[in-house]
């Protein structure tokens, strides 16, 4: 049996959002976040802006949601691409015909005289 390895990656599009809305700068996302009730610091707001967040709860994102009146797909775009095929133990490959010859053969150890 062979299985398919697959690739998925994920392209954060904040900043991208709040240019088209009017927002350049980090700051300016602090205070609609807490009317939402996010209270971020403004370093937090600037890594939440300028990077690729790994972990991001479900709050947060939906209250970026709401203040660009947007979807999480458009915040967050995913990809997904096979990279490979890898065999696995259970391939359906018949044993070779000398199988027991293939076996290793106990050592014995004695001591040197």
């Amino acid at each position: 049996m062979t299985m398919q390895k697959r690739e998925v990656s994920y392209t954060w599009r904040l900043r991208e959002t709040m240019a088209e809305h009017g927002m350049y700068a980090t700051t300016d996302l602090v205070e609609p976040l807490r009317e939402r009730g996010i209270h971020l610091s403004v370093s937090q707001v600037h890594r939440l802006v300028t990077g690729t967040p790994e972990r991001l709860s479900l709050k947060v994102l939906s209250a970026l949601c709401d203040i660009f009146a947007t979807e999480p797909g458009e915040l967050v775009s995913t990809r997904a691409a096979n990279i490979g095929i890898r065999k696995t133990a259970t391939d359906d490959a018949p044993a070779p015909p000398n199988v027991a010859e293939l076996r290793p053969k106990r050592a014995r150890i004695t001591p040197a005289e």
